[in-house]
């Protein structure tokens, strides 16, 4: 009975640690994200486009479709990923795949970050990825797709 009663304890004991590391693993993840959640402008580091394309602006008009063909493609058909997975639904940066990224995928409704960031940047990040963040790349997305989704995410914005 002794030996069962120590073994019972031990298990309690080791329960009892797993449940602490994770309460501790929850707490800070979500500190560490409320840090993040919010913040307007977004502080980013993220590597220039080159020349080429930081001059490129949009060459289709923002129309009710064009934004409409943007926000589909934002919430349901971008391939590989949807961008609502990272970036959220309403485009905060609250999407479910998004909480384990550091940094915070970026927050499409704060007009102080987005006015800073040119259509020909974001062409180039879409196609490209962000090195250093969880922003894959889309290289294989049509350059009239990602023009309205730009559109879509400036629309946010506003």
């Amino acid at each position: 009975m002794g030996r069962s009663h120590s073994l019972a304890k031990r298990h309690r004991q080791n329960m009892l640690f797993v449940l602490i590391c994770t309460l501790l693993l929850f707490s800070w993840s979500t500190v560490s994200l409320a840090m993040d959640q919010g913040v307007c402008p977004q502080p980013r580091n993220t590597k220039r486009a080159p020349e080429t394309f930081l001059t490129m602006t949009t060459p289709i008009p923002a129309s009710a479709e064009t934004i409409k063909a943007g926000e589909t493609l934002y919430q349901e058909t971008a391939k590989p990923l949807a961008c609502k997975q990272c970036h959220g639904e309403k485009g905060d940066g609250q999407g479910p795949m998004g909480a384990a990224l550091n940094p915070h995928p970026r927050n499409f409704t704060c007009g102080k970050t987005m006015k800073d960031i040119s259509d020909g940047q974001m062409f180039w990040i879409i196609k490209n990825g962000s090195p250093g963040t969880g922003m894959m790349a889309f290289p294989g997305m049509p350059d009239k797709q990602i023009w309205q989704l730009i559109h879509y995410l400036r629309h946010l914005a506003q």
